[in-house]
């Protein structure tokens, strides 16, 4: 189910004339939802650290490949060429960009809208734990209103690029 919502995703993506900015692989769902954007006629732009690239994983039939040095580079790169941030589930390296976009979004370093699907109710415990964030006064009410969350693939697209 999470391949073929990652599938889902790049087709909207695609067919929407909208772009794909992600980390440049071509195994897993990253993988999957750049193949189903390209195959949709949208544009794809990866960015890969050096040392990934060196592995072999690169995805090679992107529109545009950055290989970079770091993962910091790769990140700030990906935050400058993104309109919005979207996060499939994942595992750390998910959470953790998508912590840092929203933390970015809370300090005014960038504007863009950032999003989860949350398919299947995976994050349901991340929601959960930042409500209670609100709640026990550690996030503000409009910080928490900071990310979106839906379980429709296209509508959530709707509400992060308008």
């Amino acid at each position: 189910m999470y391949r073929e919502t990652a599938v889902e995703v790049g087709r909207q993506l695609g067919r929407r004339g909208a772009g794909l900015v992600y980390g440049g692989g071509n195994v897993g769902l990253m993988g999957a939802l750049a193949d189903a954007a390209l195959a949709a006629g949208g544009e794809v732009i990866g960015v890969i650290p050096r040392v990934l690239m060196n592995r072999e994983i690169d995805h090679r039939g992107l529109t545009q490949l950055h290989v970079v040095d770091s993962m910091h580079q790769r990140k700030a790169l990906m935050a400058e060429l993104a309109d919005a941030f979207l996060a499939l589930p994942g595992g750390i390296g998910t959470f953790e960009e998508l912590c840092e976009a929203l933390a970015w979004s809370k300090l005014g370093i960038h504007g863009k809208a950032c999003g989860l699907l949350n398919v299947e109710g995976y994050y349901d415990p991340l929601l959960a734990m930042m409500d209670r964030a609100v709640s026990e006064g550690f996030l503000a009410p409009e910080d928490r209103a900071l990310l979106i969350a839906d379980t429709d693939v296209a509508r959530l697209i709707e509400r992060l690029l308008g």
